[in-house]
């Protein structure tokens, strides 16, 4: 399957392959583990919100700024 594939699919089809996909994941009893990136980027964002220059939006701004 590839993104072609995919993007044939319906909206209700591609949430049930994903809510199938996560099953899949959850009962496979194996720790999945977390990239050493995410952690970096976790540091960065505390290190931005400790000095004050953090810019928060609400999830209103959010959408808009996707929709652009």
């Amino acid at each position: 399957m590839n993104i072609n594939d995919v993007k044939k699919m319906s909206r209700a089809e591609r949430l049930q392959a994903m809510e199938a996909l996560w099953d899949s994941l959850l009962y496979e009893n194996q720790e999945i583990g977390t990239p050493e990136w995410h952690e970096e980027v976790l540091e960065e964002r505390k290190k931005t919100i400790a000095d004050g220059s953090a810019r928060f939006v609400s999830l209103s701004e959010l959408k808009a700024s996707r929709r652009r």
